[in-house]
């Protein structure tokens, strides 16, 4: 198997840059009409699956949505990310772990181990024990052909003090992009992170402007504010290395249409990226 990094360059010529994410939070499970239990998020990530396989390379699964319902909302993820796999896309395990030691080392086990039991392509994880505390993990990704997303540069207007502080002269966003470029060389790597769409970039001293072979996993568009179809105006010369990862506004109120809205939204990405 080639590395994470190859996998992801090669589909993104093939199926774009578009990543649907699989999100079965309670209120989304009430508004398609499914029960609330495990049952229901798997008939939600199947419907997901089934629209977006033919249409797009990338699914990212909110792990927090599948454990709210204990172990058979697990034993549903595990089935789930099975499926993707078998349908040949590539799946961005949202978890955002983060440990030290080998409390690490069993998350990393659990998710990118070549007996793992989550079978994904990408795990997302937390720096914020330090960026160095990472480093077990990163090994077990790269020597498994897996990749990671650290959070970098988050969506959530909440983070935005703590990321964009001062540390040794450079924000927090910018030493966890530095961390992460270090793993990469040239190609598109296989340690990448996680940036905001609607961040304010200005104040996280990260040069969207120079181009970057650090993959960026993209939340924010659709319901979050973001538009796709200004993915490059937004990502400037990160645009060629982002995932743009939509949720809730391809899940839409009904499971109508839901395949016309991955349409959609590949679409206008597609224009936006274009510029």
């Amino acid at each position: 198997m080639s590395s994470f990094g190859l996998r992801l360059s090669q589909g993104f010529k093939a199926r774009g840059q578009l990543c649907v994410g699989i999100d079965p939070s309670l209120e989304q499970l009430q508004s398609w009409d499914l029960p609330k239990s495990a049952e229901g998020a798997k008939s939600f990530a199947m419907a997901i699956l089934d629209a977006a396989a033919d249409q797009v390379g990338i699914v990212k699964t909110q792990v927090a949505f599948f454990e709210q319902f204990g172990a058979e909302g697990f034993r549903v993820l595990a089935d789930v990310l099975q499926e993707a796999s078998s349908r040949k896309l590539m799946v961005i395990a949202d978890a955002k772990r983060g440990d030290i030691g080998s409390t690490m080392n069993g998350y990393a086990n659990a998710w990118l181990g070549n007996e793992a039991v989550f079978l994904c392509d990408a795990l997302t994880v937390s720096p914020y024990l330090g960026p160095e505390s990472l480093n077990q993990v990163v090994q077990v990704a790269l020597e498994n052909k897996r990749g990671l997303f650290i959070l970098a540069a988050t969506s959530n207007p909440e983070a935005s003090a703590l990321q964009s502080a001062i540390s040794d002269g450079r924000s927090i966003a910018k030493s966890v992009y530095d961390y992460a470029s270090t793993y990469t060389a040239g190609e598109l790597g296989s340690i990448g992170i996680v940036y905001g769409a609607t961040v304010d970039h200005l104040s996280l001293g990260i040069d969207l402007a120079k181009p970057s072979s650090v993959p960026v996993l993209v939340p924010g568009f659709g319901s979050q504010g973001a538009s796709l179809s200004k993915a490059k105006s937004l990502m400037q010369a990160f645009s060629p290395v982002s995932i743009c990862s939509v949720s809730r506004a391809v899940a839409g109120s009904t499971r109508e249409g839901l395949a016309a809205r991955v349409a959609t939204a590949k679409d206008e990405l597609e224009v936006g990226l274009r510029g």
